[in-house]
């Protein structure tokens, strides 16, 4: 089964998803206000990108697997790629992605990708199923990439919208340098307490990355009216990005990230990679709930 587009609802929620990477389109509220992003080109024209098998930039565009060198661009494979469905009824969707010719000749793995989208009354659940289907070891990152509306859509001003963690996170962050590659040191966080009250001149640097969490979920919103709120449990590493100016804001859940400045190892050994066995499968689930 295949179609461009498809849209799912529950009357509560609906949500519209593209074929191509699989990517979430419009996210709306029971009164039709958008929740995600509008993809404005001037700023980021994605709205939701599903990043695998890398998140971010690769050192010299590529990567070394079993001494062989491999290009690949940023985020990998799964955002440019057509994913068909598999299964659909009103309140979700499946769609996969198989390996193909084109797809081992960047990243050399039988691989299964299904991504299924499900609403429950008002919350969203984004579930990635990564099958490993060949008879080797295979190294793969995994990311979520929303990006919800700033401000949300219920009238209060941007400058009063903040993400709060469900924990204090008192660690130091990570950044990436001018080429999209991981520094080395980690900075005092931009969080006070368990709340980051959210600025402009924050990304200004590009990305916050916190790769020491305490915290597998944050609410993002103004004080007043619903907020939403963003889940990851078995991510431990959480992304915060927008560009200055736009009308976004990403919480971006990742198993991975970018590569390291100067690394030039193995894929296998890349901070954060996972090895999926042969015959065995990965679930990484992320749900998107809007809370009065």
């Amino acid at each position: 089964m295949t179609t461009d587009r498809v849209t799912i609802t529950s009357g509560a929620l609906s949500a519209t998803i593209s074929a191509l990477g699989a990517e979430l389109q419009t996210l709306q509220d029971s009164a039709g206000r958008d929740l995600l992003s509008d993809g404005d080109p001037r700023f980021w024209s994605g709205r939701a990108p599903i990043l695998f098998p890398v998140i971010g930039e690769l050192n010299d565009g590529g990567y070394t697997l079993d001494g062989q060198r491999y290009a690949m661009a940023k985020h990998g494979i799964a955002r440019t790629s057509t994913f068909a469905v598999i299964e659909q009824a009103a309140e979700s969707v499946t769609f996969a992605l198989e390996a193909s010719d084109a797809t081992r000749a960047v990243y050399p793995f039988a691989f299964r990708l299904e991504i299924r989208f499900a609403i429950v009354g008002a919350v969203l659940a984004v579930t990635a199923t990564i099958a490993n289907l060949g008879d080797a070891p295979m190294p793969a990152s995994f990311g979520f990439h929303p990006a919800l509306r700033w401000p949300l859509p219920y009238g209060q001003p941007r400058a009063d919208h903040t993400i709060r963690f469900a924990h204090d996170e008192p660690a130091p962050i990570r950044r990436i340098d001018g080429a999209g590659l991981l520094l080395p040191n980690a900075l005092p966080t931009p969080v006070e307490g368990n709340t980051l009250t959210l600025r402009d001149d924050l990304f200004a640097a590009d990305a916050l990355i916190f790769d020491r969490l305490t915290s597998r979920s944050v609410s993002y919103g103004a004080p007043t009216g619903p907020r939403i709120e963003v889940s990851f449990t078995g991510f431990p590493t959480l992304g915060v990005w927008t560009k200055p100016g736009a009308g976004f804001i990403c919480i971006e859940p990742w198993q991975g990230s970018a590569d390291p400045v100067g690394f030039t190892g193995d894929l296998r050994d890349k901070p954060g990679i996972i090895e999926i066995a042969p015959g065995s499968v990965r679930n990484l689930t992320m749900t998107i709930a809007l809370r009065s």
